[in-house]
């Protein structure tokens, strides 16, 4: 989902005043690298900095500002997705594929057909496989005339050490729980309790606030958010056919799922937190609740909880049985 709400270009980025500040002083000096790596978690806003940029580079204003008008033939282009030199590559399925990094080294062989500056986006780079990131490494070690490479990636940690040194690596932050309420009470219309607990539940996301807020009741999310953590507390003592209830519920919110994971992963990291820095909390508003259920709880048992739900994340991702994996995933949570 795009950071954009009402503007183009670099002012519509939320809360990302630092990475904004050193591309555009990189536009103003003409000093930007041929490769660049965006490092943020997702829905920060690395994308639209990324088609802001291209935009910024392409833009035919006689004065842009070093920030795109909008209005151009460039621009409208560009912001339309129908720019020729604007190249945009998201994975496949779960990977990046090495088949793709061809095809594009196919087009990077050629000229730009009109633009100034041909800029590719590649997305979600941490979904590279070990192939595709070799074939990526030729054409940062060779970049092509008049070419930018924008990766976009969660952390540094998933990408070649080798891919890493030829970028320059700009960090985009998690979007504060003040700026994401101001945002969802001044243009969704929430209200400050609503839009507080969707902040909270966001964890820093533009896109996932925006996202939750638009995708069911707005009340039903606070609702549910208190269901979940209730459920998940109630496992270890519940019966056979209240795990699997609980289950098939969840499995039945396919729409919903990735948020309402993300609510139960939080709670048992809040659990861990509590034991070390309570004042790190992302469910301040359930500190007493967090803190009983902490006590209750060993560190070792609370993080194995936590991978078994990041495993359960990337195996519905990679398109597997979604009831199974989730009844697989409320008997682990289930152990004491």
């Amino acid at each position: 989902m795009s950071v954009y709400e009402s503007t183009f270009g670099f002012e519509s980025i939320l809360g990302q005043e630092k990475p904004i500040r050193l591309l555009t002083t990189l536009l103003q000096n003409g000093t930007i690298p041929h490769a660049l790596l965006f490092i943020g978690i997702e829905g920060v806003g690395k994308q639209t900095a990324a088609m802001a940029l291209a935009m910024a580079c392409n833009c035919m204003a006689i004065k842009p500002k070093h920030n795109p008008c909008g209005c151009c033939k460039s621009c409208r282009k560009i912001e339309s997705n129908n720019h020729p030199d604007i190249i945009l590559l998201k994975p496949s399925g779960p990977f990046i594929r090495i088949g793709q990094i061809r095809d594009l080294c196919g087009t990077l062989a050629m000229k730009p057909y009109e633009a100034r500056l041909r800029v590719v986006i590649i997305s979600d780079a941490q979904a590279m496989n070990p192939s595709a990131g070799n074939a990526l490494l030729k054409v940062l070690e060779e970049p092509p005339d008049r070419t930018i490479l924008i990766l976009t990636a969660l952390q540094t940690s998933d990408l070649l050490p080798t891919i890493l040194s030829r970028c320059q690596h700009i960090r985009f932050n998690p979007v504060s729980q003040r700026n994401l309420e101001s945002l969802l009470i001044q243009r969704h219309g929430a209200n400050p309790d609503e839009a507080k607990i969707i902040a909270i539940m966001a964890n820093g996301s533009v896109s996932k606030a925006v996202s939750m807020i638009n995708s069911i009741n707005r009340v039903n999310w606070i609702n549910r958010r208190i269901w979940l953590i209730n459920e998940v507390e109630s496992l270890p003592v519940s019966s056979m056919g209240s795990r699997m209830a609980f289950a098939e519920k969840l499995s039945k919110s396919k729409e919903i799922l990735a948020e309402s994971l993300e609510v139960i992963k939080f709670w048992f990291r809040d659990l861990v937190v509590c034991k070390y820095h309570p004042e790190k909390i992302i469910n301040r508003d359930l500190n007493d609740k967090i803190r009983r259920a902490s006590k209750k709880m060993n560190v070792i048992s609370l993080i194995s909880k936590i991978d078994d739900i990041e495993s359960a994340q990337k195996n519905i991702q990679a398109n597997t049985n979604l009831r199974l994996t989730l009844e697989v995933l409320i008997m682990r949570l289930a152990k004491v």
